[in-house]
């Protein structure tokens, strides 16, 4: 039989087409986890010789010394990490303007994979209106945080008057709010996201779970119940300004040896509470050094979320950060 060159064209064409579909549901089914890309949305970083968070006086070892872009970029070498969103470590707050600023310069290099920052502010004072306008032109600065589970922070604190006005007048500049708080009081994010629609929340670390609550025995202290974080989790996650950072738990391992599997309960129940769209991925480096290295965190969250369809691992680590921040 004679096939003509247009015929032949149109079939090896076709035939192309049913390959190339054929292989990428296929790579959908088994994607190879080396090859995603990611956003890390929670960067710590602290030269020491330009600022001294005063929690670092009672810090942990391992904490206590600078850690610098090119520190980072080791720890995250072969991750493919191809973008990072700075998170702010509790300067003094006559240092928070100098932090802004040193972290813009960050986020306009590009020897730098810092594109964009979560700066500190304290809320509840008066001045913050003064503080956080004079970023409001500012790409770089994509929101604020104020740590509220340090010891001398109040119940409460995220309800009282000034709070809520200036978290609603973050929603007006664009920016958001990183709700970083105690397990027990996450209940006081909720009510706060409620009072303030107009400004998009991210709750830090799974809202600060932690692992060895969901070990069936331990004789380490915890410090919440699982079934409670689990309903305060959920309740959070009906709020539709609300996302959640899958972050900070590995920090908060047992001291002995563990696995990716005891941190499958609380990366599962915030990826199904908030969906494959309301959830990114956050490093916590070096924090995270206190649990492991951020190589084994990556691929310790990578075998929880496996057999998850890529298109949701795509989006947990990177495409729902692009977007938030708009990093594009």
């Amino acid at each position: 039989m004679t096939i003509h060159r247009r015929d032949f064209v149109k079939h090896a064409s076709a035939a192309a087409l049913t390959a190339a579909t054929a292989a990428t549901l296929l790579a959908d089914d088994k994607p190879d986890p080396k090859q995603l890309p990611i956003i890390d949305t929670h960067q710590h970083l602290w030269d020491l010789s330009k600022f001294r968070p005063p929690w670092l006086d009672g810090a942990p070892e391992v904490l206590a010394k600078s850690y610098v872009t090119k520190d980072f970029l080791a720890a995250t070498k072969g991750l493919k990490v191809v973008k990072a969103v700075y998170m702010e470590v509790d300067v003094a707050p006559r240092q928070q303007v100098e932090e802004a600023k040193h972290v813009i310069a960050l986020s306009k290099s590009s020897d730098h994979p810092t594109a964009g920052a979560v700066i500190s502010g304290r809320p509840n004072s008066e001045r913050f209106r003064d503080y956080i306008t004079q970023f409001k032109d500012s790409p770089y600065i994509k929101g604020v945080r104020q740590v509220i589970h340090v010891p001398n922070a109040a119940r409460g604190l995220c309800l009282e008057t000034q709070f809520v006005k200036s978290i609603q007048l973050l929603g007006e500049l664009g920016m958001s709010f990183d709700l970083c708080m105690r397990p027990t009081e996450l209940s006081d994010g909720r009510k706060l996201a409620e009072q303030c629609p107009n400004t998009r929340f991210v709750v830090d670390h799974c809202g600060n779970a932690d692992p060895k609550a969901f070990l069936k025995q331990t004789n380490e202290e915890i410090s919440h119940k699982p079934d409670q974080w689990r309903r305060d989790m959920s309740s959070l996650a009906k709020q539709e300004n609300v996302i959640c950072k899958i972050s900070g738990i590995v920090a908060r391992t047992p001291k002995t040896k563990w696995s990716a599997e005891i941190l499958a309960p609380i990366v599962n129940h915030c990826l199904d509470a908030f969906g494959s769209d309301r959830v990114v991925f956050g490093g916590d480096w070096p924090v995270c050094l206190l649990g492991c290295s951020y190589r084994r965190w990556v691929e310790s969250l990578k075998e929880v979320i496996v057999e998850r369809p890529t298109s949701e691992q795509k989006k947990l680590l990177h495409d729902n950060a692009e977007k938030f921040y708009r990093l594009a």
